[in-house]
């Protein structure tokens, strides 16, 4: 069983940065690919991010050359630095795990972006 635990949304005006947080439970994280999703409001759930096990990064094109996704496999973390957010940003972003059949997710956090 794993738990995800997200941290690190907030309110952010256009423009601004935030860095999201997802710590996983159990062992063995450093051996598998991590990602965050987000969905909006009245949208689907779609990939923001992902790293592989080996640290190789994809992203949504919408948010390429904005959003950074890093690991830390000491902590158990990933992360989500956000910068030059747009209003078209705000959702609640998900952190996720597939685990051979499985897939864990966390409880998401909002991220808000308005003046």
């Amino acid at each position: 069983q794993v738990q995800l635990v997200e941290s690190g949304g907030g309110l952010v005006q256009p423009g601004g940065s935030l860095r999201l947080s997802c710590a996983a439970s159990g062992s063995s994280f450093s051996s598998y690919a991590m990602g965050w999703y987000r969905q909006g409001p009245g949208k689907q759930r779609e990939l923001v991010a992902a790293i592989t096990s080996g640290g190789s990064t994809n992203y949504a094109v919408s948010v390429k050359g904005r959003f950074t996704i890093s690991r830390d496999n000491a902590k158990n973390t990933v992360y989500l630095q956000m910068n030059s957010l747009k209003p078209e940003d705000t959702a609640i972003y998900y952190c996720n795990t597939p685990r051979g059949t499985k897939s864990y997710w966390g409880q998401g956090t909002q991220v808000t972006v308005s003046s």
